[in-house]
């Protein structure tokens, strides 16, 4: 080899080992696309939502969690109707915005999922990754998984793996009503808590079931008194919103001497309906509870001081969190090496260590099991709704209980 040539090469692999710190820095804003309820009856809860990511996003901008890079929240009205929600999606593909997030509802996040990906195939370079917070429909991250689509909360099948864990312990259960939201999310609850039961539980008698309409119930005295005479000891829903505030209202109201085994008691306006009357007798599936970590307390404090409410949507730290450390993985905010980067990732979080699954992209992480409880200062040191009340542990299981298989047959793009 000449000197001449040595010296060429030496300046090249010089300057490729110069220049890979500088493909890694990344500035600048990356902005995700908020779809979700600011209006109708499930609003309270998409502002409460809207604000927990803006919330966790101004704490990674000043902690520079991503480095450089900045995230902004750019909320959009997805009017729980997925029509409304692919309206908006269009809108936020038009902007050149790259990542969304969506939970409210798994209709519309199928919606946007089928969307997506359809989007992503057509125009490669422009690609779009779903951050899925909150929708729960098991087939998301089964038969009609996506590589473009993460799920940040767990699954239906997961919460109720967990919970009738929890249940078949309690000799105190007899009677069982299941009560639901008519759409997929709601009958995955039903199917999945029969299924658990009989198989955990086969002498527990399901006394009843019912199926109403999304958001639309005001007066839930009929449910209520169907409930009530079937001789019920338990109820088992997944209502979320203004549809479980109402039904635990309506309960109140009828003297229904029930305990409640519920997916959300802990949204917005629930803890108002219960308030003493529902200690001791309501309690809740989770993927954490605010009182369990002293994480868990700096973003309920924080986010109190600012907004005069409660954060409870743990998910949207996990979001901000999971694209910080992919986008330093990736040396990139370009969304398939992200997306890449995100699977199989294991992060911290206020519950713990929690892990993307690479399969089919189901977050797995550790379950709370939490009854709604009088604030003691130990166990229960955040009230909800300046109730008086919050949530105290009863039950903490590792990831590997509530996992379940996967039928996801993942397509990749290329990289």
């Amino acid at each position: 080899m000449s000197k001449k040539f040595a010296f060429k090469a030496f300046a090249l692999a010089f300057a490729g080992l110069t220049a890979a710190p500088m493909a890694m820095a990344q500035s600048g804003t990356v902005k995700i696309a908020w779809i979700d309820p600011l209006s109708g009856m499930m609003a309270p809860l998409g502002q409460n939502q809207m604000r927990s990511w803006q919330h966790v996003a101004e704490l990674a901008n000043q902690e520079k969690w991503a480095g450089d890079v900045k995230f902004e929240i750019v909320p959009f009205d997805g009017k729980l109707s997925p029509q409304e929600s692919l309206t908006a999606l269009k809108s936020i593909i038009d902007q050149g915005i790259r990542y969304i997030t969506q939970g409210n509802g798994s209709g519309v996040a199928l919606a946007l999922a089928d969307a997506v990906s359809k989007h992503n195939a057509r125009n490669p370079g422009k690609e779009i990754v779903f951050l899925n917070y909150a929708a729960v429909d098991p087939v998301m991250t089964n038969e009609k998984c996506d590589f473009w689509h993460f799920r940040l909360d767990i699954n239906a099948d997961m919460k109720m793996e967990a919970l009738t864990s929890y249940m078949a312990k309690q000799d105190n259960i007899k009677k069982v009503y299941l009560i639901n939201q008519d759409y997929s999310f709601g009958h995955a609850v039903e199917r999945s808590a029969e299924e658990y039961l009989k198989r955990k539980r086969p002498d527990i008698e399901v006394v009843g079931k019912d199926r109403h309409p999304l958001a639309q119930v005001r007066d839930f005295a009929p449910y209520v008194a169907k409930i009530k005479a079937a001789g019920t000891d338990t109820i088992i829903t997944g209502n979320w919103g203004a549809d479980l505030a109402l039904l635990i209202k309506a309960a109140n109201d009828a003297g229904l001497n029930a305990n409640f085994y519920t997916y959300y008691a802990g949204t917005t306006g629930v803890g108002t309906q219960m308030g003493s009357s529902g200690e001791g007798r309501v309690r809740q599936v989770a993927y954490w509870n605010t009182n369990d970590s002293d994480l868990g307390d700096k973003l309920v404090t924080g986010f109190k001081k600012k907004y005069s409410d409660d954060y409870y949507t743990m998910a949207t730290y996990t979001g901000i969190k999971l694209l910080s450390e992919a986008f330093k993985k990736a040396g990139s905010t370009n969304p398939v090496d992200v997306a890449f980067a995100m699977e199989g990732m294991r992060i911290q979080l206020p519950n713990g260590e929690a892990e993307m699954r690479a399969s089919d992209h189901q977050l797995q992480q550790n379950v709370v099991i939490s009854s709604w409880q009088k604030i003691d200062g130990k166990k229960v040191r955040h009230d909800i709704e300046n109730t008086g009340y919050g949530w105290s542990t009863v039950a903490t299981l590792d990831s590997y209980v509530a996992a379940q298989p996967t039928s996801c047959n993942m397509k990749r793009p290329k990289r």
